[in-house]
């Protein structure tokens, strides 16, 4: 029997949605084929940034609506370009499977580390992880490729403090409702929808904690569709869509609709005309080739009354617990979760992720 491949999983991290990395890092481990693939799992500190070993039973599922985190007292797993260790011992990791989310971990980072110490990676690499995870860029980039995108203007926090009157003309331009969000953050942490102007001021401050730059956009009317985007075998395939629905008591597809209260349900497939499928799919499609992704994506959009179809973001590494609308809508399409894993493992192995060829 050959030798088993063995996968870094990485985990936690400095963002605010390092919680939701550890659920999905759990869910990866409970559905990983063991007898392909030997896991190690490897988690970075909320507060100090620290890497360590977790050990692969750790519990890492959300208990009575508490999330997890990386443990700090875990063993301490030392990194450089050179690879990784504990107490002076390699862990001769073959590939690594960055489950992390939003900054520090989805914007390139990680991503550049792995390119500089030569091992291989599952996902995008490090300029269309970056872009993607700033909005106000990926925005431009999909304007620019003939997608329809918000209205709305970008704020930083240097551009509000210093030309407070300059930026209230700007947002007097907008119809409200808007939403406010970090321009670089996930999982509508920060996030707000803002009905009137009085509330501005609190809502941009609230996304300022996540970010300095700040996304202030026109709500946009609509069904909240989404599409898994995944690589096998070099080809680029794009699931059904599916619909996120929300419950009538959340305004939006906030944190805790998302992840705490089972606020929301899917509807996979989506039950839209055939046409609006397709073209949500050709969108989805798109989008992912129009950043330069690779391995995997989940693509969301809003699809108006009127059948006009409005993209809202591109995820470069979606949540990936089993019950994740990534994982649940290539269910749908016919790969199950543990194939799921396997693919994208499998193309991180066999495709280059620099431009030196690494």
């Amino acid at each position: 029997m050959s030798e088993k491949i063995r996968v870094g999983i990485l985990c936690g991290g400095r963002s605010a949605e390092h919680e939701i990395s550890c659920v999905s890092a759990g869910g990866m481990l409970s559905a990983i084929n063991r007898d392909i693939y030997e896991p190690i799992l490897i988690g970075i500190t909320r507060t100090s940034g620290r890497w360590v070993l977790i050990p692969a039973n750790y519990p890492l599922e959300i208990l009575d609506g508490t999330l997890p985190s990386v443990p700090e007292d875990a063993p301490q797993v030392n990194t450089d370009i050179h690879g990784f260790s504990v107490n002076g011992q390699p862990l001769r990791l073959d590939v690594i499977f960055p489950i992390l989310h939003g900054p520090y971990g989805e914007d390139g980072t990680i991503q550049g580390f792995c390119e500089m110490a030569n091992v291989p990676y599952v996902g995008s690499g490090v300029l269309a992880s970056a872009v993607a995870m700033d909005k106000s860029f990926a925005k431009s980039v999909f304007a620019a490729n003939g997608m329809k995108v918000a209205e709305g203007i970008l704020i930083t926090t240097e551009q509000w403090n210093s030309n407070r009157a300059r930026c209230e003309v700007l947002l007097s331009n907008l119809s409200f409702p808007v939403f406010v969000k970090p321009a670089r953050g996930g999982s509508s942490r920060g996030a707000s929808k803002v009905k009137v102007v009085a509330d501005l001021l609190a809502a941009i401050e609230a996304a300022q904690r996540f970010d300095r730059k700040v996304l202030i956009e026109e709500a946009v009317v609509g069904r909240e569709i989404e599409c898994g985007v995944l690589e096998v075998d070099g080809a680029i395939k794009v699931s059904e869509p599916g619909e996120v629905i929300i419950s009538a008591a959340f305004e939006f597809y906030d944190f805790e609709a998302k992840y705490l209260d089972d606020a929301t349900t899917s509807q996979i497939p989506a039950e839209i005309p055939d046409e609006a499928s397709q073209e949500i799919r050709r969108l989805a499609g798109l989008a992912f080739t129009s950043l330069g992704c690779a391995g995997l994506a989940r693509v969301d959009f809003f699809y108006k009354p009127n059948g006009q179809v409005v993209i809202i973001e591109l995820n470069t590494m979606p949540g990936f617990t089993p019950t994740s609308m990534f994982p649940s809508l290539w269910a749908q399409s016919g790969i199950e979760y543990p194939q799921l894993i396997h693919e994208l493992i499998k193309t991180a192995l066999t495709r280059t992720n620099s431009a030196l060829g690494n």
